[in-house]
């Protein structure tokens, strides 16, 4: 079936998260951090949330069940799964995990950029990332560590296992270009090099 609203990681975990039991979006916001998943989706602005699960009950993907009402807790409204939530649920997932998608991250935008640079100050800066990435490898490896003991099955924590593999890379290439830069190795253009000269208009 073709989906009325457009896929995202956050869609996909607010769905797949609905499957297990109708939740409110407290309680999904809550289950996503206890359960790592903000290690792959972004719930730092609880808007986001509440504007996903709009687009997914206006697309009628989900459902409200009924709503909550405490003299402890503001009123909350539950939501459900529906049958075309399911549906399209298992047509995301299928699709995200077999097809890679261009996503355009912004540091391989920077680094197209890099020669605006002096040298010495693409080394200084790239050295402040590779800290970060060491210091997120050595997270994973918390968490990872933390999921081994707590008795995890592998296939619960397979997304830390591919950020921790892709942090590995990242981690292994920056330090060699840190490297080429420090021995002067690495070929960088005398003057200044700002960015590709610009395309003349046709016509």
């Amino acid at each position: 079936m073709t989906s009325p609203v457009r896929s995202s990681p956050l869609a996909l975990t607010v769905l797949s998260l609905l499957h297990q039991e109708p939740l409110h979006p407290y309680g999904i916001q809550r289950l996503i951090r206890q359960w790592g998943k903000d290690q792959v989706v972004n719930v730092g602005q609880r808007a986001g949330l509440y504007r996903t699960i709009e687009r997914l009950r206006a697309a009628g993907l989900i459902a409200v069940r009924h709503t909550e009402r405490d003299q402890q807790y503001p009123e909350r409204t539950v939501y459900e799964i529906t049958a075309p939530g399911r549906a399209v649920t298992r047509e995301w997932l299928e699709r995200m995990l077999a097809e890679p998608r261009q996503e355009f991250p912004e540091f391989p935008a920077a680094l197209s950029y890099v020669l605006m640079l002096a040298p010495a100050e693409a080394r200084e800066i790239l050295e402040k990332r590779l800290e970060r990435v060491a210091e997120t490898g050595a997270a994973l490896d918390t968490a990872l560590a933390a999921g081994a003991a707590d008795g995890l099955p592998r296939v619960s924590v397979l997304e830390l296992e591919y950020l921790r593999a892709v942090t590995t890379a990242e981690e292994r290439w920056l330090r060699s270009v840190v490297a080429d830069l420090a021995d002067g190795t690495l070929d960088w253009p005398a003057g200044p090099a700002a960015a590709p000269a610009p395309v003349a208009p046709e016509g």
